[in-house]
């Protein structure tokens, strides 16, 4: 009981200690409403420094679902019905280190794929670099940023407007893309930012995790970005961006599967057998890069009073270790079947958002949103001689997938959020008994979210 006691008030102290220092952090994007369309932090110096701050914040969502599925392949689909999904929650923690220099730290504590709690990641961001005492350096920081850290990676636009586990405030639509490009990886982004230009480069370990193995089989990432983002009265707004990443292999690349948190469309399209953490991406597409990957997104954005507009256009090739040969039969068991280098696969994405925002303090708002993702897909692979038929590099098939969606919400308070969707996917030429044959699913989501 002592222990507990003293645990609960340990936790009061710090909750009370964070909540007497809520001052803002410099270079900070806000979790609630003054984080929309905030995509990189500018280097706008508006907090003064007052000594090292720590901020704890939150995210919750609970989600409620009305979704139908079906499919013309014969296999049985989850028994889908109308209910409360699993509540999603992330705990934030900020500190500022030092004058322009901070610390980001995310976990979630709850979510449709890790049940548990479960970090995210972390960087540090460097804004100025005053403890190196040079006036040169000074200077030349006073248009550059570095991230250094196991961190959300800055490839395209999309990834700024995208749900993540608990935090759903900043996506005004249910879910992300459906081939949705984010992954967390190690490594550092160098940014340059002058008069609303903006380029960054970055290099990561080209990896989810870390790894200390197979360094024939591993790869780095370079990625960067170039772009213009120009503000005009109060409520104007241009900003495009394009951006490109290159890996030349990896054991476990994720670009378009690295969200560990999961989907807001909860077991849409799919098996009978389904679990919440085993199947936790109902609705999207991955493609399954992780070797010779290059992919180029173009975002374009638009705000003209409360109207916005934002797209996705992207291409991206590559392949996985099957494809590549990287899989084969021990020498020992058969010495003739050896599997070449299959080419790279291509996908591509179109996407578009038109959104009404309105009221007195933009508390409401509607709007539009399709998605449409077309390319070669893998099926039937088989990587263990245990595997009937052996070791298979898999059939590929030209298939798409679109989805249109109709979103509403009202922001209670900056702090509160309710937001509503109707959504309709299609599956167009999945092979013959893919569980995707013939496959749609649509139905209403709804959501009410807190963040701080």
């Amino acid at each position: 009981m002592h222990i507990k006691i003293t645990g609960l008030l340990a936790f009061a102290a710090l909750f009370q200690t964070a909540i007497a220092q809520r001052s803002d952090i410099q270079y900070f994007r806000h979790y609630d409403q003054r984080g929309i369309n905030v995509f990189e932090t500018t280097k706008t110096d508006t907090i003064i420094y007052e000594g090292m701050k720590l901020r704890i914040g939150a995210n919750f969502t609970q989600g409620f679902q009305s979704l139908k599925h079906s499919n013309n392949s014969g296999v049985k689909l989850y028994d889908l019905g109308t209910g409360f999904p699993l509540a999603m929650a992330n705990l934030n923690i900020d500190v500022q280190l030092a004058d322009g220099v901070r610390l980001n730290l995310v976990s979630y504590m709850s979510s449709h794929h890790h049940n548990e709690m479960w970090v995210k990641g972390g960087y540090i961001q460097v804004d100025k670099v005053g403890f190196l005492n040079s006036e040169f350096l000074n200077k030349l920081w006073k248009n550059l940023t570095l991230k250094v850290g196991h961190m959300e990676i800055n490839y395209g636009d999309a990834h700024f407007r995208r749900s993540d586990g608990g935090n759903t405030f900043w996506n005004p639509f249910m879910e992300s893309n459906i081939m949705d490009a984010y992954t967390t990886e190690i490594g550092s982004e160098l940014y340059f930012q002058k008069s609303g230009w903006i380029a960054m480069l970055g290099m990561t370990n080209g990896e989810i995790q870390g790894s200390v193995t197979r360094d024939s089989d591993r790869g780095a990432s370079m990625y960067g970005k170039l772009g213009y983002d120009h503000k005009f009265g109060d409520q104007n707004r241009v900003r495009i961006t394009g951006s490109f990443l290159n890996k030349t292999s990896s054991i476990s690349g994720t670009l378009y599967g690295g969200d560990r948190t999961g989907s807001n469309y909860q077991f849409a399209m799919e098996p009978a057998n389904a679990t919440l953490s085993g199947n936790a991406f109902s609705g999207r597409l991955n493609p399954n890069f992780k070797d010779n990957v290059t992919s180029f997104m173009i975002n374009p954005f638009v705000k003209l009073g409360g109207l916005e507009l934002f797209g996705t256009y992207e291409i991206a090739q590559g392949k996985n270790a099957v494809e590549n040969g990287e899989v084969q039969y021990d020498a020992a068991a058969d010495e003739t079947t050896k599997f070449g280098k299959l080419k790279n696969r291509q996908f591509t994405q179109l996407a578009g958002d038109v959104l009404y925002r309105f009221g007195t303090r933009a508390q409401f708002y509607a709007g539009a949103r399709y998605n449409l993702v077309k390319g070669e897909q893998v099926f039937g692979q088989t990587t263990t001689t245990a595997t009937a038929g052996g070791i298979n590099q898999g059939k590929r098939v030209d298939i798409s997938v679109d989805r249109f969606a109709l979103a509403a919400g009202w922001f209670i308070t900056r702090n509160i959020l309710l937001k509503g969707e109707y959504v309709t996917q299609r599956y167009t030429d999945y092979p013959t008994g893919n569980i995707l044959q013939g496959g749609k699913f649509d139905g209403f989501v709804m959501q009410g979210i807190v963040a701080f």
